[in-house]
């Protein structure tokens, strides 16, 4: 029998805390609620965790701080930031930080839950095509190591968020292959959901910006007008 999904939730309010609790353990996870956030990080050092779900304002470390210390550990770990700050700011310094996804309170507790499981089908998924791929994609002087998950251009680390190098990981695996914006969600995110296109627009405009020369002028990830997008083949090349 396999072994329960362990979810880590960093939480100061035990309402909400026992409402996410109760709703994830009915999809069999296995959760530990912190309801401080040096606790909270102590049991993300300790390890074993397969998400973390974290609020940011906590009693002790805050949950921005937990996020780049889990970030700045060997294993990757899909984390979830949710919080009663909704600003842009704030949503942007999460994912920066590298928080897979953002919820801002109040919010559906069947959708945190939704994106819990989205996150681990992912994970799952991703770690599937790592150990079959092994090798690191290049091309153009783009380099692409799945399993360091690392990438690097002209020889210079990235600094990539998580969703950012798999969005860049997905579209180098297949150049020359469009994408509608929900097939990318769908394969990236986890979740197809309609009103959530906007959410790849911001993505690929931020990863344009990390690996073009002129984002304004792409010439990696290409826009099919009316289609989608793509990631140039060689034909492409200008």
């Amino acid at each position: 029998m396999d072994q329960p999904r362990r979810v880590l939730l960093v939480e100061d309010d035990i309402h909400i805390a026992d409402l996410l609790a109760l709703h994830l353990r009915d999809e069999q996870l296995e959760v530990l609620h912190c309801a401080d956030g040096t606790r909270g990080l102590r049991e993300v050092e300790r390890g074993g965790w397969d998400a973390l779900i974290l609020d940011i304002m906590l009693p002790g470390v805050d949950g921005l701080e937990i996020c780049r210390r889990a970030r700045a550990m060997a294993h990757y770990t899909p984390i979830i930031i949710i919080s009663a700050r909704g600003s842009e700011v704030q949503r942007i310094l999460g994912l920066e930080l590298g928080a897979d996804d953002y919820l801002t309170k109040p919010f559906s507790v069947l959708e945190l839950v939704a994106r819990v499981k989205a996150l681990l089908r992912r994970a799952d998924a991703m770690a599937r095509s790592a150990r079959v791929d092994a090798g690191s994609l290049s091309q153009g002087g783009l380099s692409i190591d799945p399993l360091a998950r690392e990438a690097s251009l002209d020889g210079r680390r990235l600094d990539l968020t998580p969703r950012e190098f798999d969005l860049l990981y997905f579209f180098a695996r297949q150049p020359g292959k469009v994408f509608t914006r929900m097939d990318l969600l769908n394969a990236v995110w986890g979740y197809n959901h309609e009103g959530y296109e906007h959410t790849v627009n911001t993505h690929i405009n931020r990863l344009r910006a990390k690996i073009e020369a002129d984002p304004a002028q792409p010439v990696r990830i290409l826009t099919v007008w009316g289609r989608g997008y793509k990631f140039a083949a060689a034909e492409d090349a200008p």
